[in-house]
């Protein structure tokens, strides 16, 4: 969004569009010089320990604007992205955003986009550096970038799950499609407090569902996994979805919770159970084994393969 060299291609709109949100974006200390140049300038305290991360959301295939509201299209667009800097324990320092703007629509949705997601961005101290936007007879397509920090303990990664470790995410799974993905709190404070509190060996956010996410970490740390179904914790959404799914497939395969999954050793695993160091609730649903297979026990004692089996996107 909004650079000075964008062509304009919506009549009266464009150059107009971007002063109203050069005029709304809150000076960073973050930023030696914002929107309004060829590029941003951040200041960055430790260049080498630089996160980044980009994501896409298209109309038609992660909302649809009839139903959604902008606002929430905006708030979600970088949610996602601060998300995944939660995953690796970092701290979110500046977004750049880039829209497409559907022409028919008019400027009024473009407005209430970047409110929903200056707000957010506001929250959790990010600089809206810059971006670039266009005007089109497409659906609406928002693509930002974010840079985070790690601190000084460094970035937690997929691939440090060892044999015996124990497994636990942050808060309740499945059914977020009833309103919950649009509205969903990144975990970045949380990801923060755990990783002062304990040795975080593994994490990974829950974009895809449960039984995709932690195949990815599997796979990243050579590793597998049991998982205990009663331990899961199941949301209310999921529980009152109808469809066909049981609740805990729900938890297991719809996607986009956006909770933390991390494993830690068994010691630092009973230290957070005792003394929580975070409001959200955490559950221990299970346990890093020899191998690379994930399977998952019922409380009957019986152990079946968990295939991933959440959000792909389609071709």
């Amino acid at each position: 969004m909004f650079k000075k060299d964008i062509v304009v291609s919506a009549p009266g709109g464009e150059f107009d569009f971007i002063r109203w949100v050069r005029e709304r974006v809150a000076t960073s200390p973050r930023l030696s010089l914002g929107i309004g140049d060829d590029t941003a300038l951040l200041r960055f305290p430790r260049p080498a320990d630089c996160l980044l991360t980009v994501d896409m959301l298209m109309e038609g295939v992660h909302f649809n604007l009839d139903e959604t509201a902008p606002r929430l299209v905006g708030r979600k667009a970088l949610a996602v992205n601060l998300s995944d800097i939660a995953a690796m324990a970092g701290r979110p320092l500046a977004a750049v955003v880039s829209v497409a703007l559907p022409r028919q629509r008019g400027i009024e949705p473009a407005r209430e986009l970047h409110a929903g997601l200056q707000e957010l961005a506001d929250e959790f101290g990010v600089a809206v550096a810059g971006g670039g936007d266009n005007f089109s007879a497409g659906p609406l397509v928002v693509n930002i970038k974010v840079l985070g920090e790690s601190t000084a303990k460094g970035a937690v990664r997929r691939s440090g799950a060892r044999v015996g470790d124990w497994i636990f995410v942050t808060g309740a799974l499945g059914g977020s499609l009833a309103g919950r993905h649009l509205s969903f709190q990144p975990r970045v404070d949380e990801a923060l407090r755990l990783h002062e509190t304990v040795d975080l060996h593994a994490m990974i956010d829950l974009s895809d569902g449960l039984s995709s996410d932690i195949a990815h970490l599997l796979e990243e740390s050579g590793v597998g996994a049991l998982l205990r179904a009663e331990a899961i914790p199941v949301s209310d959404e999921a529980r009152a979805a109808s469809g066909g799914k049981t609740p805990l497939e729900r938890a297991l395969c719809d996607g986009e919770d956006f909770e933390l999954l991390f494993t830690v050793s068994a010691d630092d695993g009973r230290r957070l159970l005792a003394d929580p160091p975070i409001a959200v609730p955490l559950s221990h649903v299970g346990e890093i084994v020899a191998g690379n297979n994930c399977e998952i026990i019922d409380a009957a004692g019986t152990r079946r393969s968990l295939p991933p089996k959440g959000w792909v996107h389609p071709l």
